[in-house]
């Protein structure tokens, strides 16, 4: 076992990730409240850093919604954040082919991160009407660390895990996604070329899970098999 994989906080799953690692993970994802018909917000850092891997990033995120389209009854808002201060929050959609046509619209901007504002777009959100989780995938942070601190702290509150997909090897924000995950019990994950099969499967996973909880992240195994069976095999074992 590689000394990161030895030092893997719980919630977080490194790059290129063993059995323990993702065992780590659905740890995080078995405290997600089981919520059939749930609701998950999909959030992307769409920053000109991204622009490189960002067609094999939306084939792996698009993906996951294909997957999570077979459990159903699941409703997802995509938001994503570029350039000078832009933020959209897109419609809560259930439809898989409108939601990848929303996701494939996206075009990447040269600007700062606004991980702050999503989280807090997040609570906005839940206090509404119950979110089952929050996705992220990034690369990046330049924020205070503090003030993206106090606002996961306060998602966590409201019961809204984050489940963080960090992208490349930047140490800052590798850091600020594990306190992420780790103040709304949520779980980081590295994301890279070599770990993209498994870390779709992850993806799936929380999105089966939050639209139809165990027994749908169960029958989701049983559909895709190979390594997505022995993870839910796993985290059934749990139980």
């Amino acid at each position: 076992m590689s000394s990161d994989q030895k030092k893997a906080a719980p919630g977080q799953v490194p790059a290129r990730s063993s059995r323990a690692d993702v065992d780590a993970f659905l740890t995080r994802l078995k405290t997600v409240p089981p919520a059939a018909g749930g609701r998950l917000i999909f959030a992307m850092d769409a920053t000109a850093s991204r622009e490189p891997s960002w067609d094999r990033a939306c084939r792996i995120q698009g993906e996951m919604f294909q997957a999570a389209d077979k459990v159903g009854r699941l409703a997802v808002q995509l938001c994503w954040y570029r350039g000078f201060d832009e933020f959209t929050a897109e419609p809560w959609v259930t439809d898989t082919a409108d939601l990848l046509a929303r996701m494939t619209r996206v075009a990447c901007r040269g600007g700062q991160t606004q991980i702050v504002r999503v989280l807090r777009h997040a609570a906005a959100e839940t206090r509404r009407e119950r979110v089952a989780a929050l996705v992220f995938v990034g690369d990046c942070m330049e924020e205070d660390i503090d003030r993206l601190c106090h606002a996961a702290g306060e998602l966590g509150l409201l019961g809204v895990p984050a489940f963080l997909f960090h992208e490349g090897g930047d140490p800052v924000a590798r850091r600020a996604f594990e306190e992420v995950a780790r103040l709304t019990k949520g779980a980081c994950c590295a994301f890279d070329a070599a770990s993209a099969d498994q870390l779709r499967d992850l993806l799936a996973a929380v999105a089966a899970y939050a639209a139809g909880g165990r027994r749908a992240l169960e029958d989701f195994g049983r559909r895709r098999g190979g390594a997505a069976l022995q993870l839910t095999h796993r985290f059934a074992g749990r139980s």
